[in-house]
């Protein structure tokens, strides 16, 4: 009955109408479509003989075997943890700032890093500032809590600080920077762009934080999923290295993107001031993540096949990402439909379609492409006003589909585009 008061939480409302259930309805709904839209990794390459060989040395030991599977801790199995530390050392230099072993917390995914990050900063009518454009399940995340995300004007460089320093003074100047909880940047090739964030930058969102921690700490919220996914260039030093003292910025990474989602080891690196919280949270919640799983990584790191493993899957979509670009060109660039970025890394070309063509999920354009047999994101999603979002835009992946696939997508896409321009 329409009206009729179901019971339901409020955050069960506002968890409501989530971009991702839409499209993998669309995926379901049409199962012979080429999904460019899905953020999978590579099929193929998943690390099958490394896992089994580090699931296999886990377990030989009959004492060792029991101990991983039986239940952990709430932060996590402390080998790994330590291991992890020691990565980012090695990837930020001794010049980082350093962590202790209690500040380095395992989850099931780095999302559930961000899920716990809001459940502790955000209440309703809070404020997240992140790029314009940006990850839309953080936003969804920011929204489930009751809270907004901001969108801060972005380029090729990633978050503008002139941009970011104006919208905060803005807050100032209303007197609601206390609502400002929190500054969310993907660092790496973020999704939805594949656009890092340069070095003169990352030092800036840091100084700019702190200058405007008046009532309370503003944390930055470092996304780093995509960091090891590079193909070209040197590594850049983590948006964490430069919060000297360590107490601004969190650093949350993944396994899932440089080894295998199904395993779901994330983690994040945490100022001193969060670490109780998030430890409460999560141990209401599931009291600790699979240990299994956590003792199996710790293995991978032990035995030295996550590095190569790493440099095999950038190889792979270094591959994948030359297929979807040649095949851009052939179809929409050398046309003048379209133009897009060629980036270093990640998993994803964000491509801005010309001529007052509508990417939008209602639009011709999105049907075309359903009956054409491919899907893609539409990039009105990963802005944090849907209203008043650009509908030019749409974010394709290259990472599960082969590389004829890809470009048969894209060939299914450029009819669909010319269909709508008709």
């Amino acid at each position: 009955m329409a009206g009729k008061n179901t019971g339901f939480s409020q955050r069960s409302a506002w968890a409501a109408d989530q971009p991702i259930g839409f499209l993998m309805q669309k995926a379901l709904e049409h199962p012979q479509l080429v999904s460019l839209a899905a953020g999978f990794v590579d099929q193929a390459s998943l690390p099958v003989e490394a896992a089994r060989s580090a699931a296999l040395s886990v377990l030989e030991d009959p004492a060792l075997a029991r101990a991983a599977l039986q239940y952990g801790t709430t932060a996590g199995d402390p080998v790994l943890r330590t291991q992890i530390l020691e990565r980012l050392r090695g990837l930020d230099g001794p010049a980082a700032p350093g962590a202790k072993l209690d500040q380095v917390l395992l989850t099931a995914g780095s999302n559930q890093v961000l899920w716990l990050l809001a459940d502790a900063l955000l209440n309703p009518g809070d404020v997240v500032l992140c790029d314009a454009p940006t990850y839309f399940v953080f936003m969804g995340i920011v929204r489930n809590m009751g809270a907004r995300a901001v969108g801060i004007a972005s380029d090729v460089h990633g978050m503008r600080p002139e941009a970011l320093e104006a919208e905060l003074e803005a807050f100032a100047a209303r007197g609601e920077l206390d609502r400002v909880k929190a500054i969310y940047v993907v660092s790496y090739f973020d999704n939805p762009r594949s656009v890092s964030l340069s070095a003169a930058r990352r030092a800036q969102v840091c100084e700019l934080a702190k200058r405007y921690s008046r009532q309370r700490t503003l944390y930055v919220i470092e996304d780093a999923a995509y960091r090891e996914l590079r193909f070209r260039g040197a590594d850049e030093k983590s948006v964490r290295s430069y919060d000297r003292e360590g107490t601004h910025v969190i650093y949350a990474g993944t396994f899932s993107k440089s080894f295998s989602p199904g395993v779901r080891v994330g983690y994040g690196v945490l100022p001193e001031s969060l670490v109780t919280p998030l430890l409460e949270l999560k141990g209401n919640l599931d009291f600790g993540s699979p240990h299994f799983n956590q003792r199996m990584i710790s293995k991978v790191m032990e035995r030295g096949l996550y590095g190569p493993h790493v440099q095999t899957l950038c190889d792979v979509y270094e591959r994948k990402q030359r297929a979807m670009l040649h095949a851009l060109d052939a179809e929409l660039g050398t046309p003048g439909l379209a133009r897009y970025l060629r980036p270093d890394g990640g998993l994803y070309v964000w491509v801005e379609l010309l001529g007052g063509v509508d990417t939008g999920s209602r639009s011709k354009l999105f049907a075309n492409a359903i009956e054409e047999g491919v899907l893609y994101v539409p990039g009105e999603y990963c802005f944090t006003d849907l209203t008043s979002a650009p509908r030019s835009f749409m974010r394709l992946s290259f990472g599960v589909q082969s590389e004829p696939r890809i470009a048969e997508g894209v060939q299914r896409l450029a009819c669909a585009i010319k269909r709508a321009r008709d």
